[in-house]
């Protein structure tokens, strides 16, 4: 299959994308390589595609939700916050089902957390939106297309790179199996929790 991986250069799409690369073809995107994409410009979701064709999945690990007061922070803040993770996934989901071959299937990236999280309120809004975007908008994909998302957690190497206690996160090389199974298997409207 060919598999476009969006985040492709962060922490858990470099996992993805490597995990993936045993079996298929990949092409790799994010912000800064050289094939561009930007969740937060729907212009270069419109131009990612005409550049990038017969997929027969897409993988989305780019999207990351800032941390932030829910008293303080204001009303442009919060809808910022927002922007990528939420609404660019939904827009870069609603591009791909017209750019898929049929069968194909898109895959996006959530977050679940055990317990509240001070700052956490956007996070739990945005992640809770994606859910519910996923479990319904799989009834109304054509063509067989199927759409999943991937609800990790914590990422043990990223809670190294900010100097916290890794020992509740789970290694990108482990979350990494669960979006290959959700490209190659028959999962839909799926929350996988891995």
């Amino acid at each position: 299959m060919k598999v476009l991986v969006i985040g492709a250069s962060g922490t858990l799409g470099s996992a993805v994308a490597d995990a993936l690369e045993a079996s298929h073809q990949v092409v790799k995107a994010s912000r800064g390589g050289p094939v561009k994409v930007d969740l937060e410009d729907l212009s270069s979701l419109d131009a990612l595609f005409d550049e990038v064709r017969d997929l027969d999945a897409v993988v989305c690990c780019a999207a990351s939700g800032p941390l932030m007061d829910l008293v303080s922070a204001s009303d442009e803040e919060f809808a910022g916050g927002m922007r990528g993770k939420l609404l660019g996934q939904v827009a870069l989901a609603r591009r791909a089902v017209r750019h898929l071959r049929d069968g194909g299937s898109v895959t996006l990236t959530g977050g679940t957390f055990s317990s509240p999280l001070a700052g956490g309120s956007l996070g739990a809004l945005v992640n809770a939106g994606l859910e519910g975007f996923v479990r319904n908008s799989a009834s109304e994909l054509p063509r067989n297309l199927r759409i999943n998302v991937i609800s990790p957690g914590w990422i043990r190497e990223t809670l190294v790179s900010l100097g916290m206690d890794p020992a509740d996160g789970t290694p990108a090389s482990e979350v990494a199996r669960a979006y290959v199974a959700a490209v190659e298997g028959t999962a839909q409207g799926q929350i996988v929790r891995p």
